[in-house]
């Protein structure tokens, strides 16, 4: 009952907000989550911006395409911001949630007028960061595993033996 009320809180808009605030903070994962919303927003964005998509309906369609409710806030907000006038890269420096480079390169393709190029080439390095994390982790589980699964058999023989040597003992006694 406490497993099933989690999940429907989760699935509530207020839960996923806590829920998705409760993982970026976790070590380990947070990092991970981060760095696939930040591919996400940066490949999308280069995506609409390279197809000719206005800079506010791209960053619209992007909020939703991120899969982070933290990071659509973050998103819609710089939505407003640049409606405002200011540019996207003064919006994104500002936010803890973006690392620096993003912010340099958007800059850098403000600045030269090639945005979805220069966002093209931040979606890579971070997939490839992506996939270097999961690797290490798995290297990590695999070892960890085995010797779970070693424990566990060692447990169920260990079960299974000690009443058998009871037996005998009480057999010779």
């Amino acid at each position: 009952a406490i497993i099933y009320g989690i999940m429907r809180y989760i699935k509530s808009p207020s839960g996923k907000k806590v829920f998705h605030r409760l993982v970026l903070k976790l070590p380990g994962i947070g990092g991970i989550v981060q760095k696939v919303a930040i591919a996400r927003f940066t490949r999308t964005f280069s995506a609409l911006m390279g197809a000719g998509v206005a800079v506010l309906e791209a960053l619209d369609v992007t909020s939703r395409a991120v899969g982070n409710t933290v990071y659509e806030e973050a998103i819609a907000h710089a939505a407003t911001e640049v409606k405002n006038g200011k540019q996207l890269s003064a919006i994104i420096d500002g936010n803890p949630l973006f690392p620096g480079i993003v912010a340099q390169m958007l800059s850098v393709g403000e600045e030269t007028g090639q945005t979805d190029m220069v966002l093209v080439k931040v979606a890579d390095f971070y997939e490839e960061e992506v996939d270097v994390a999961i690797d290490g982790i798995s290297s990590i589980i695999e070892p960890v595993m085995i010797v779970f699964m070693g424990g566990m058999v060692g447990v169920i023989a260990a079960s299974v033996m000690l009443p058998i040597a009871g037996l005998s003992q009480q057999i010779k006694g």
